[in-house]
This record gives C-alpha cells, structure tokens and sequence, in this order.
C-alpha cells in the first residue's frame, strides 16, 4: 500500500515569469521540494500559470479523493532542465503517476514520458487560437515506446479520476471513493 502517506497538499512554481531585457517572460527557477513534509503520490505539472484555473480542478479531484499532490508550473520549452529533474527523481521521491497539462505545442507530457517509468496523463489545453486541435495532437501523437494517456481537451477532471484509479489499483481506501464517486454520478440519472 502506501503507508507513508500524508494528506497536505503543495502547490509550489516551478518558474516564475520575469521581465528580461527584451520585454519579454524569461523563466527563473525557484525551489524545486518544497518543505511540506508530506509524500505526494501524484505530480502535477502545468505548462503555464495561465493553465492553472483549468488545472485546479485536477488538484481540487485528488483533494476530494483524499490523495497528496504536487503541483508545479514548469515550462517543457522554457525550463526543460527542471522538467527533467522532476520527471526523474518523481519516482524516488513516492510519486505513483504524473499529470501533465499544457496549450499550445503541448510536450510537457511527452518530455516527462520519455524521462520516467510513471504513468503520465496528458491533458491538452484550449487556450490557444486552435482551441485545443494543437495541444491534442501534440499530446496524443507520440513515437513508440513512450506512452501518454490523453484525456480530453481540457479534461482536467478525468485526468485526475484517472490518477485516482490508478493509485486505487493498491489503496482500497481510494477505491472505496472513487466507487462513491462513481455511484454520485449515476444517482444524476435515474428517473
């Protein structure tokens, strides 16, 4: 199972945007483990802090089910050195799966894909002039040998039950949840 388990929650930058001489956005890095004492089992990593309102919905899933999180804002173009570390000590440090949110050329997922062993959820995000058609294809496209389950444009939610089923596979108490999350949508059916 997983007994080392906590139940807070981290929501740290793994950039944060500054104006460069240019006029520009230059990422700076900050602090990659936050202090939080806990062991979350699934990272989140959003492409920009732009996708963060479609990305908490993700986050506010894993809160509901009960599961430690980790979020970050990392740039797959912009900060790849911090993409990289993420994905390889994730493992190590208890993470079971990886949720990757990103508009636009969407490789955060592929990028953390080919660097670990985790199952990693690709979700495309809208916010660009090709409502979404670019981020799916980006996500969804990727060479043999490195897998990322995709949800839909904006699937921030499933992206998260998803993770939750995932970690259910070994934690009966998660499973218990999403059953009665499950049995709450049906109820919404019946006549």
């Amino acid at each position: 199972m997983f007994p080392d388990r906590v139940r807070r929650h981290e929501v740290s930058r793994g950039h944060r945007g500054r104006a460069g001489a240019g006029g520009g956005v230059r990422d700076q890095p900050s602090d990659l483990d936050p202090a939080s004492g806990e062991t979350p089992l699934v990272g989140v990593l959003v492409g920009s802090a732009s996708d963060l309102p479609v990305m908490q919905q993700t986050t506010a899933i894993l809160q509901r089910f009960g599961i430690p999180f980790e979020m970050r804002v990392i740039s797959a173009h912009r900060s790849p050195d911090l993409v990289d570390e993420f994905a390889r000590t994730a493992e190590e440090r208890g993470m079971v799966c990886l949720i990757c949110g990103a508009g636009m050329a969407n490789h955060l997922a592929g990028a953390v894909a080919a660097r670990t062993a985790l199952p990693v959820i690709g979700v495309p995000l809208s916010g660009s002039k090709l409502s979404g058609m670019d981020a799916l294809y980006s996500t969804v496209q990727m060479p043999k040998g490195v897998p990322v389950a995709t949800v839909a444009i904006d699937g921030a939610i499933n992206a998260a039950i998803l993770a939750a089923q995932i970690i259910a596979v070994r934690d009966p108490e998660v499973r218990a949840k999403i059953y009665e999350f499950k049995d709450s949508l049906a109820e919404g059916f019946k006549p």
